[in-house]
């Protein structure tokens, strides 16, 4: 047998076995999008290039109590039991997706800043923009203006953003009408637009 040949031979079993691991990489790929088709996803939100919207959990009723206060919790609409509850396995949802620790911005609303802290993953900060204005209408353009020049000033953050907020300020941002616990990831183009990547 010419030396060639026997080259030949010899690379059969290499290229078999590296045709092999390629591919079970790909169906392993595969398995791991079937499995969590939002992977790419969170992904974009571990590496800071797009960000969590959430609707805040559980909290029986509709819009504010007249007698309304920011600051005293008394005077609103809070999280029920059942609330409070979603709100940890949110935390848990988030943490088994790879965000173990986030910048977390919240409304000023009670239950917003319940559900961020319950959410577990650090300090939470409070942002106006993501106040609700369902019994101010007027407001929304103006406060979706803030919300997006906030953002803006994220670019290249590269950390994971939580922002806890309302129903009327999330469909203002990206069109989506979320449940109560709602989960919205979305990135910021560079020309502004907000391009949602995944509903949950």
């Amino acid at each position: 047998m010419s030396t060639r040949s026997q080259t030949k031979r010899a690379a059969w079993p290499i290229l078999l076995r590296t045709l092999a691991v390629m591919t079970l990489l790909g169906l392993t790929g595969h398995w791991a999008h079937a499995e969590n088709p939002n992977a790419a996803a969170w992904q974009s939100v571990r590496a800071g290039e797009a960000f969590v919207m959430i609707r805040h959990a559980l909290a029986p009723g509709t819009g504010d109590p007249p007698q309304f206060r920011i600051g005293d919790c008394a005077t609103q609409r809070n999280l029920s039991d059942e609330g409070r509850a979603q709100a940890r396995r949110i935390g848990l949802r988030l943490k088994e997706n790879g965000i173990s620790a986030a910048r977390v911005m919240t409304s000023l609303w009670c239950r917003c800043r319940e559900t961020a802290e319950l959410l577990g993953l650090g300090r939470v900060e409070e942002l106006p923009p993501l106040n609700s204005f369902f019994e101010n209408r007027q407001d929304g353009p103006a406060q979706t203006r803030d919300l997006e020049a906030w953002l803006a000033t994220q670019d290249g953050n590269r950390q994971p953003i939580v922002l806890v907020t309302h129903q009327v300020n999330i469909t203002a941002l990206t069109g989506i009408v979320p449940r109560s616990g709602g989960i919205v990831i979305a990135r910021r183009e560079p020309t502004g637009r907000i391009v949602v990547l995944a509903e949950l």
